[in-house]
């Protein structure tokens, strides 16, 4: 067989469909600072360190403006650190909530399991934050061979392909040519390919779809297809190997 591991990524791909913890949080810190981005501002840089998902957002053209318009002067690296440390306690608030495993996640693990795959995995989310993720999604059937975080690896967190080799040293992997990363945000997908591995991006219950299942479940066949044809380009565009509809993809990539 090719492959000997998948790295998958947590919020969006294999916990929390639609990736909304984190999507609320940053969407009620801003506010509390008077500013109410779009869904499109608060998606993009989705899968990044949670700190440089809130200097990302504030680098944008209109949450810059906004903030300027605001405050009377552009913002400082002491707001980042302001907006994200309310947005830090705001996710930690609401994470328990949000580590559901998703749709075939369970079932797809046990089979890769015994096809002798090992299950690495990365996050955006600080050690703290999995500290309450990993054991509420363990009770619930998913626990991945090992995590790491951006805290491992100095707080360089995707598209740094660095908690992809900590995976690797941890699962005893020399090479990545047998390893595929999987995720649901264009930062997952950098960085696999930044770390030399093929890249997979999932579509149903992912941040790039950004859809909540209910959502998802009530729109028309052809409603669905155009959001699968929008989020298919976001991933090739990023470099994606492969794009599949759920987790399941990846058994017919691996066979």
């Amino acid at each position: 067989m090719k492959y000997e591991a998948v790295i998958f990524d947590w919020a969006g791909t294999t916990v929390d469909y639609g990736c909304f913890a984190p999507v609320q949080a940053f969407l009620d810190s801003f506010h509390e600072y008077g500013i109410d981005p779009t869904m499109e501002e608060v998606r993009g840089p989705m899968g990044m360190l949670k700190i440089d998902h809130i200097r990302t957002m504030l680098q944008g053209e209109r949450i810059s403006g906004l903030w300027k318009e605001k405050y009377g002067r552009d913002w400082t690296e002491e707001d980042v650190h302001a907006v994200y440390e309310l947005s830090e306690k705001k996710l930690l608030e609401n994470l328990p909530n949000f580590a559901d495993p998703k749709p075939y996640v369970i079932e797809t693990v046990k089979e890769l399991r015994e096809m002798g795959m090992k299950i690495g995995s990365t996050t955006g989310y600080t050690d703290d934050m999995m500290a309450i993720v990993a054991p509420k999604a363990k009770e619930l059937g998913y626990e991945p061979d090992c995590w790491f975080s951006p805290n491992a690896v100095g707080n360089h967190g995707r598209p740094y392909p660095y908690m992809i080799f900590k995976n690797m040293e941890a699962l005893g992997l020399s090479d990545v040519r047998k390893v595929i990363k999987v995720g649901d945000t264009v930062s997952d997908i950098k960085e696999g390919k930044n770390a030399g591995m093929e890249a997979v991006g999932i579509l149903e219950g992912s941040s790039v779809l950004g859809l909540s299942k209910e959502e998802f479940d009530a729109l028309s066949e052809e409603e669905k297809k155009a959001q699968y044809e929008r989020a298919e380009k976001i991933y090739k565009d990023a470099g994606a190997d492969y794009v599949i509809l759920d987790i399941r993809g990846i058994l017919d990539i691996v066979k």
